[in-house]
């Protein structure tokens, strides 16, 4: 177990640089797996989600080589269906090796997926739209088996707009005989880099961004050597950074269209945000203001930037109010900041904020991936020190924070507890 030894009151100034995404990342190495040859994946982010998928990869039989930021894969030893237990109860997005599999072997056999404790994420729109697909689906002993004689297209509605279920069903549709409609389909910017993706080694996709995807199936893929999108999670991470700590920041390798509703919301609570082409400098020298939140699905406020909106608005000048209507369990992060002297109240699904003069540094514990984010941004900005505990989540999503808050003024240290 790692931890976090961090000394508040430090200001964040200077420039830093998002890695790739990591929700764009592990789509696209899922499907890799569509193919039979080689592909390389470029600005892959140093991750343990990251390193996990690759393990997975090669568990299936696939070749895996990855050094800095490019990695290389050759499925053509790909040949194994039954997916590891072990590996699908270390991240919720293994879920998405399912599709490419049923696509190219007729055939797999998985577990649930574990990840982060943030709420209920079901399979079953996933599931559902492979039956409408042709495929057959039985669940026995905590696993899923998946299997079919022909793969069809079919007109798939979604309950909901799931991500993961979109880019399964996406996936699952590639190699399958005729036309595929996904209705009600998420629309996140890591679904049109998957699409991209997709059809760069041949695939016929098209309306990934709206919330109607269709694919038309082809007979088969071919290599393709492809860049993933910045990460915006990481991105609206270093933006409240910046003025969490009353820092002047430029934040480089950004599509700030995938930031609007993180731009506007701080602009709201009173912070400088400067949007120039692939950068965005964020700048701050006084209390932020109170403002409400609703988080809702891609084009909305994400869920993922939630816990750090939540940390800012602890020292806010009023009271804000969070709804968060993704996941039910996204207030982890509350008892951790009042540990720290901040001003919440939780009922159902909505959080009370009220701003208090300061925040103290205390011992805090990461319970997942975002909360650990937000508890590093309130340690920045405590009145001393901090020991944050369970950075294993931190790194899941994060490349190396430490190193690059450090290289901008920060106080932080990993130790091993």
């Amino acid at each position: 177990m790692q931890r976090f030894m961090i000394t508040g009151g430090y200001r964040l100034a200077g420039t830093i640089r998002v890695s790739g995404s990591k929700n764009a990342t592990l789509p696209i190495m899922a499907a890799s797996l569509l193919l039979d040859g080689n592909c390389t994946i470029r600005g892959v982010p140093r991750l343990r989600d990251v390193e996990v998928m690759r393990e997975l990869l090669i568990y299936l039989g696939a070749s895996v080589s990855w050094e800095k930021d490019v990695m290389h894969i050759d499925t053509q030893g790909v040949g194994y269906q039954d997916v590891s237990e072990e590996l699908m109860r270390r991240m919720r997005a293994s879920n998405l090796v399912l599709g490419p599999l049923v696509s190219r072997y007729k055939y797999a056999r998985i577990s649930y997926p574990g990840g982060c404790e943030i709420g209920a994420r079901p399979m079953n729109l996933h599931l559902k739209g492979m039956q409408a697909m042709g495929v057959g689906i039985k669940e026995k002993f905590g696993y899923i088996i998946a299997e079919t004689d022909k793969l069809k297209g079919s007109e798939i509605y979604l309950d909901m707009p799931s991500v993961g279920a979109t880019e399964n069903l996406m996936m699952a549709a590639v190699l399958a005989e005729g036309n595929t409609v996904i209705r009600n389909a998420a629309r996140e910017p890591e679904i049109i880099d998957l699409q991209n993706f997709l059809n760069c080694m041949g695939a016929n996709v098209k309306g990934a961004g709206t919330d109607t995807i269709k694919v038309t199936g082809v007979d088969g893929l071919h290599g393709a050597d492809y860049t993933v999108i910045p990460d915006r999670i990481e991105a609206g991470t270093h933006m409240v950074a910046a003025a969490i700590t009353k820092g002047d920041v430029l934040i480089t390798n950004v599509i700030p269209e995938h930031l609007d509703p993180v731009i506007n919301k701080l602009r709201e609570a009173g912070v400088y945000v400067e949007v120039k082409d692939d950068k965005v400098r964020v700048a701050m020298d006084k209390k932020p203001k109170a403002i409400d939140i609703k988080t809702m699905p891609y084009p909305g406020f994400p869920t993922d930037m939630q816990p750090q909106l939540m940390a800012l608005l602890t020292l806010a000048e009023g009271t804000s109010v969070i709804s968060e209507t993704i996941f039910e369990n996204r207030y982890k992060h509350v008892m951790e900041l009042r540990r720290m002297g901040a001003d919440i109240k939780v009922e159902g699904h909505t959080a009370v904020v009220r701003g208090v003069t300061g925040i103290s540094g205390t011992l805090v514990e990461a319970s997942d991936l975002r909360a650990g984010a937000a508890l590093v941004l309130a340690a920045m900005a405590s009145e001393n020190g901090t020991v944050l505990d369970q950075v294993d989540y931190i790194d899941r999503g994060y490349e190396r924070l430490e190193n690059k808050y450090n290289a901008i003024g920060a106080r932080i240290i990993r130790v091993h507890s």
